[in-house]
């Protein structure tokens, strides 16, 4: 079954893309939900015509969104939490982070950012995606607070 997505879908595709699902996931799921419409020939003419002309503000997005990248590498991150030895008391998570971005000025959605559970001191790489085109390798550090 071919669906346009309404929206980005994790593990599935970005906003606008073409994909194939099973019936039942597109008819049960996709569709009720508002995040896909059926692809029929008349609804991929429209999305042809919509994606002529968003391509030249999709342009400036991207330069936006490479700004960001380079300003979210330049930022030296260090989370620092109450661990016990090298094991944390609790864990450091994507929401983390978004607020470590908020604080020096970038807002970052935690759902674009791919960290996973940290439990341990330690140096870790974070996954951030600005735009389907700018994906942005951030390093961080996990250290003990201090008394």
């Amino acid at each position: 079954m071919e669906i346009i997505l309404k929206q980005d879908v994790q593990k599935l595709g970005f906003k606008d893309d073409v994909v194939t699902v099973k019936p039942g996931y597109g008819r049960n799921y996709l569709i009720p939900q508002g995040l896909a419409v059926l692809a029929t020939p008349s609804a991929k003419k429209v999305l042809a015509e919509n994606l002529k002309q968003r391509a030249h503000k999709e342009a400036k997005l991207i330069a936006d969104a490479k700004v960001v990248a380079e300003a979210l590498k330049a930022i030296e991150i260090k989370i620092a939490v109450k661990a016990g030895g090298d094991k944390l008391f609790g864990s450091v998570t994507n929401q983390d982070l978004a607020e470590v971005f908020a604080k020096n000025g970038q807002e970052v959605d935690k759902k674009f950012i791919a960290s996973g559970v940290i439990k341990r001191l330690g140096k870790y790489s974070a996954t951030v995606r600005l735009h389907r085109d700018v994906i942005v390798e951030v390093d961080y550090e996990v250290i003990a607070e201090q008394e």
